[in-house]
């Protein structure tokens, strides 16, 4: 018969230290207001929590079970189940790269193991001067700029695998980074902070906006009666004659590549060819 060790049962979560449970339950208590119903501030408050430590602790699950009257075991169940709630130590930058069918085919699968093979880490793995984690995502509902990776949320359009070791090896060296279109760029910990409901501090970046590419505005503009534009989809590095001037508009990988996207050859980014060629 084989002996099963179950070990000691796991002790308590400690708490946080005074000063800093002082302060978040301040902040707590302000969200928790906004609520008729104390639970469902549970999301935001995970953010909250997360925005302290960079992820979701032990420590962080029983505070928000403690203020909400909930069980741990309720709130582990929703820590857990959402993607964007770290649950070890992760990185200043969550570098996530969409590898679902249509970034794939443009070269999401060459940029996601490039970075793996240059950054040395596995898929939710952080570098070790713990700047950077890894991950694949499912999708960033940004298929009009394919293949499209995410800082922190913050969208880097039309990348190739040359492009996105310039991104990663930028901010690991501090160097300042612009999204392709939305807010500037923070750190983790910041962006749990606006996620968890409280003022984006940044300048400019309430006004700053992510707007759609031309592919997915078509349809509109056919449904207001304008005309379509004479091609909407043609070869990657080809900009249509009557594509507008650099900088007046964010185009999508099926109109034109962004500057961020320079074109390499070692991966060419469009559809897969035959098993063996």
């Amino acid at each position: 018969m084989t002996d099963v060790s179950l070990g000691m049962p796991q002790l308590p979560a400690p708490d946080y230290p005074a000063d800093v449970r002082a302060r978040l339950e301040a902040d707590a208590r302000e969200v928790i207001a906004r609520y008729p119903d104390s639970r469902s501030a549970l999301l935001p408050l995970l953010h909250l929590v997360q925005s302290e430590e960079g992820h979701v602790s032990r420590t962080g699950m029983r505070f928000c079970a403690g203020l909400l009257d909930l069980t741990t075991a309720e709130v582990t169940a929703v820590a857990t189940f959402y993607s964007m709630y770290r649950r070890k130590e992760s990185g200043d930058y969550q570098v996530g790269v969409c590898t679902n069918t249509l970034c794939a085919v443009m070269g999401g699968d060459a940029i996601f193991e490039g970075l793996k093979e240059h950054l040395g880490v596995g898929n939710g793995e952080t570098t070790e001067d713990g700047a950077v984690t890894l991950e694949h995502i499912e999708c960033n509902a940004a298929c009009d700029f394919a293949p499209v990776v995410m800082v922190n949320w913050e969208f880097f359009d039309n990348q190739t695998p040359d492009s996105a070791r310039r991104l990663v090896d930028d901010l690991r060296a501090g160097r300042p980074v612009t999204p392709t279109r939305g807010a500037t760029l923070c750190s983790f910990k910041e962006t749990s902070r606006i996620l968890a409901g409280f003022p984006d501090e940044r300048p400019g970046a309430v006004e700053a906006g992510g707007g759609a590419g031309p592919a997915s505005l078509v349809g509109l503009r056919l449904a207001r009666g304008e005309s379509a534009p004479a091609r909407v989809v043609h070869p990657r590095g080809e900009a249509p004659a009557d594509s507008p001037q650099p900088g007046s508009e964010h185009l999508g990988s099926h109109d034109a590549p962004q500057q961020t996207s320079a074109s390499d050859p070692e991966h060419p980014a469009g559809p897969a060819g035959e098993e063996g060629e």
